[in-house]
């Protein structure tokens, strides 16, 4: 199964809301939140209207031409802001396409597109129990505050060269 990572086209915005939906963390498959979660105050700011902001930036991940992943960021004050000028980024794959280093790859692609514009850091919050913390950690991320068993984390961009 071949990955190819990409800039997300104009007419594959929609497919933001179901990414964010695969980003909230939900550790019991039979109590999972209605999908309208999506598009309360406190998470629509991560996919409304995308690409309007400067520093809008998005690539995704197709396996046999359908998109199945997508790493974002944008300039938000969402629940990993840290302050300005840093973007905060979320992260989510299709269940059946976890667990195969397409996240890892797809990541990457995004810090090293970010350090390309001339973005210093960027932050995210995960909770402290996803599996989803370790990979952060792996590429580079620091924990810089914790709130209720939530991280909120920065990765610096200079050198991309060292993160695993």
């Amino acid at each position: 199964m071949e990955l190819l990572i990409r800039p997300i086209r104009p007419t594959e915005l929609p497919l933001l809301e179901d990414f964010l939906y695969e980003a909230l963390w939900q550790p019991d498959p039979a109590q999972r939140l209605p999908r309208e979660v999506v598009r309360t105050p406190a998470l629509r700011p991560y996919a409304e209207a995308f690409g309007s902001r400067a520093g809008d930036c998005c690539l995704v991940a197709e396996v046999g031409g359908e998109v199945v992943g997508a790493a974002w960021c944008r300039m938000i004050h969402g629940f990993g802001w840290i302050g300005e000028p840093i973007p905060e980024l979320a992260v989510a794959l299709y269940p059946s396409f976890r667990g195969r280093g397409f996240g890892t790859r797809l990541l990457r692609a995004l810090l090293e597109e970010l350090s390309g514009r001339g973005f210093r850091a960027v932050s995210l919050s995960v909770q402290r129990d996803n599996p989803a913390a370790k990979l952060y950690l792996r590429l580079g991320f620091r924990t810089v505050a914790e709130h209720d068993g939530e991280w909120v984390m920065r990765c610096d961009l200079g050198d991309r060269t060292g993160a695993e």
